[in-house]
């Protein structure tokens, strides 16, 4: 059953276009990735679905979830959505977190906004969830400060919260970019537990192709604000048909083939193919 429906997604800040007649469905319990370079596009759409998008953004086209249009909502009926319907895992924790608030107080939030109940029923709540993203002492973690935890407790915090409240949709934009790789396979790991206990669809977005084809049953690949390639994971990374498609998969195939310290190029001249 189709959950989330983009139909002719387009932005302009300013004179700028930043997407272009963005279009793609997602079923419940579904896992997609979004590929593509840094200025692709992603990040943008993603803002777009939970109506975030920055004041002197100007958005068209359809953004329906659940049958209702987040771009025709109010900011109220967005901000109901947001934590509770969709959950969102933003790429740097230090920038989404409030660096004055124990992070035990920050989950917590988003489940008395959102579920309501006494301060005791949020404690406990807030306590379980820390157990969940596999946290051994979850009463320490829940009086910590974000600056005392590593990246990667920061980014398990950021995955309480956008489980906190059994949500249909996961974001997540790039949530492992900033760790080393055996923290960042454990928190792929983590993301994948939660997301199938909840039978949430989740919506992956990452410029590593390693992250998405080993986690997402599908792709969409995104070139200067459009999609320009989508299929399932297997068949388009076996037989991809678009020029930028390819270019993407040569550079991987290149980076992890390359010896150590060798110098490769950084996305090359196929950025920019039609």
């Amino acid at each position: 059953m189709t959950m989330l429906r983009v139909d002719g997604l387009s932005v302009r800040i300013g004179g700028d276009r930043i997407l272009e007649d963005v279009s793609f469905e997602l079923d419940r319990g579904e896992r997609v990735g979004m590929i593509g370079e840094s200025g692709s596009g992603k990040s943008m759409t993603a803002l777009a679905l939970i109506g975030l998008l920055p004041d002197e953004a100007r958005a068209t086209g359809r953004v329906e979830f659940e049958g209702r249009d987040v771009l025709a909502m109010g900011e109220g009926g967005r901000c109901r959505l947001r934590g509770d319907r969709i959950g969102m895992i933003f790429q740097e924790p230090m920038t989404a977190l409030n660096p004055t608030m124990r992070v035990g107080r920050q989950v917590g939030e988003v489940v008395a906004l959102h579920r309501g109940g006494s301060r005791a029923e949020v404690r406990k709540r807030t306590l379980e969830l820390l157990e969940r993203v596999e946290f051994r002492d979850p009463p320490r973690i829940a009086r910590s400060y974000p600056h005392e935890l590593s990246g990667g407790q920061r980014q398990r915090i950021l995955v309480a919260m956008a489980v906190a409240c059994s949500p249909a949709l996961v974001l997540a934009d790039e949530p492992t970019t900033a760790l080393d790789v055996t923290v960042q396979a454990q928190i792929l790991a983590l993301l994948a537990r939660l997301v199938a206990e909840e039978g949430a669809a989740l919506m992956l977005i990452s410029h590593d192709l390693a992250v998405v084809s080993g986690m997402c049953e599908r792709l969409l690949v995104m070139h200067d604000g459009r999609i320009v390639e989508h299929g399932a994971t297997a068949g388009l990374l076996d037989r991809p048909r678009h020029p930028y498609t390819q270019g993407l998969l040569a550079t991987a195939t290149a980076l992890d083939s390359a010896p150590r310290g060798s110098v490769l190029p950084t996305l090359p001249d196929f950025v920019g193919a039609a």
